[in-house]
């Protein structure tokens, strides 16, 4: 018989989680304002909100934290760090940050003004957030299929040439500082973007002389993809698709609290000697010493260990397949989500979820609600709640998808948690024509509001 799926590691450390009552989950969420954020950890059982730096060191990362460099200049760890993203990425010059929205804070105060133009593939919404802050304008260039989740695509992260050439042909090149590429796509569902479309991208972006940049947060992931769906490279390892993969830019930022299994750490990095001592100058106001960066020592010796870690294909395959687990059980009870799965979360097509609710209760927001009261687990709405209101006219958005994310920590739950996650979706779909009524929003912040929000129940 062919042998099992089993985990390329052994668990050496547990740590203790607490069920609790629907009764006191009812109580807990009004306190909170109906806003997932607002719960204490301590009032959740399988937290699901975020794959960023939830994650479980191994024993080498927690080796490397002791032996740390706490220099404040120079310190052995930073050149660990540049020794590491030099051998996976090939970048001369990198800048360590605090996290992966600093290295976007540092790169765009460097690159991006007001009025410029930033396409890419459904920015995140921090990339969002920091572009619109900057009184410019995101331009998503996804394609297509990536909004449709009944289409079986292998590469939903891809960007649509033609939306893309559309833009550098309608603005001057000086209104577009960059392009952005992010692998995975984590707003069109984890989706990975295909080594041809970097490549054509590059190409695209050379000829209308406009630099290209990777949001690289889960790109090991995008890696693994690419080596089971590219048959060009099915035959490599994943260290030399990566490689492959950063020939097609000219710098990247990094969270590492994703794919370099941290639980603090980013950073930016560029082929661009001259960008980097214009960001640099950035980087010591907002973070730190060019050196550290808002990070400590021990922290980059931790990260420098997760790269090579991440970027094995036994660790892979262990994180991808237990993100596809709950994708099957969802796909088995008849709950539409995004396909293919992705590479760190399951996204539920809320709309087919709820049809019967109107987007102005805000649909993903309310299915999350009901996922935390019926079993204790903590997702995230990436819907209109997320998209924020159009900066110019004040209007809440409506994204085409309306999404719950259930990211899968690395390395921190086993399947039983999975199949508990399952059977809890089960419930409420079972009991989903019994929600009828959403939520309004009592209180927002200006801008990505969704960390913050107040909401009422209607």
């Amino acid at each position: 018989m062919n042998l099992p799926y089993a985990e390329p590691y052994k668990i050496k450390m547990v740590e203790q989680i607490t069920k609790s009552t629907k009764k006191q989950r009812l109580e807990w969420i009004k306190e909170a304002k109906y806003n997932l954020f607002n719960l204490k950890s301590s009032q959740v059982f399988i937290d699901l909100l975020t794959d960023s730096g939830t994650g479980a060191m191994s024993d080498k990362q927690w080796s490397e934290m002791m032996i740390g460099d706490e220099s404040y200049a120079g310190a052995s760890s930073f050149y660990k760090m540049k020794d590491a993203i030099k051998k996976i990425f090939g970048f001369d010059y990198f800048l360590p940050t605090h996290q992966g929205r600093a290295a976007e804070n540092v790169l765009f105060s460097a690159m991006i003004k007001e009025g410029d133009i930033v396409p890419g593939n459904s920015h995140f919404d921090t990339t969002k957030g920091h572009i619109e802050f900057r009184k410019a304008k995101a331009v998503d260039c996804t394609i297509d299929e990536a909004f449709d989740t009944t289409i079986e695509h292998p590469f939903k992260g891809n960007l649509d040439l033609q939306k893309l050439e559309n833009v550098l042909k309608k603005y001057p090149k000086e209104k577009i500082p960059m392009i952005i590429v992010t692998i995975t796509c984590n707003s069109s569902g984890g989706q990975p973007v295909s080594i041809q479309n970097m490549k054509d991208v590059k190409e695209l972006a050379e000829k209308y002389e406009i630099p290209v940049f990777f949001d690289s947060a889960r790109f090991a992931e995008n890696a693994y993809f690419i080596k089971l769906r590219e048959k060009e490279f099915a035959d490599k390892t994943i260290k030399e698709i990566v490689t492959k993969m950063f020939k097609y830019s000219d710098g990247m930022t990094m969270s590492s609290k994703k794919d370099a299994i941290v639980n603090m750490g980013g950073f930016i990095a560029m082929r661009s000697e001259e960008l980097y001592k214009k960001a640099s100058v950035f980087n010591i106001m907002f973070e730190g010493f060019v050196t550290y960066g808002g990070m400590s020592g021990r922290d980059m010796n931790a990260l420098a260990q997760g790269l090579d870690e991440a970027t094995e294909f036994d660790y892979l395959e262990s994180r991808v397949e237990q993100v596809a687990l709950l994708g099957k059980r969802c796909v088995e009870f008849g709950i539409q989500i995004q396909k293919p799965f992705g590479g760190h979360a399951i996204f539920i097509d809320c709309k087919k979820f709820l049809p019967q609710l109107p987007k102005e209760q805000y649909i993903a927001q309310t299915l999350a609600i009901e996922l935390y009261i019926e079993g204790g687990i903590r997702g995230v709405e990436i819907g209109t709640i997320l998209a924020d209101r159009d900066p110019e006219t004040r209007e809440n958005r409506y994204p085409e998808l309306e999404f719950v994310r259930l990211a899968i920590p690395r390395r921190t739950y086993t399947n039983n948690h999975i199949e508990y996650v399952a059977a809890v979706l089960k419930n409420v779909f079972d009991r989903r024509n019994e929600i009828t009524k959403g939520y309004s929003i009592s209180y927002e912040a200006p801008i990505m509001r969704h960390f913050t929000v107040e909401l009422e129940k209607i």
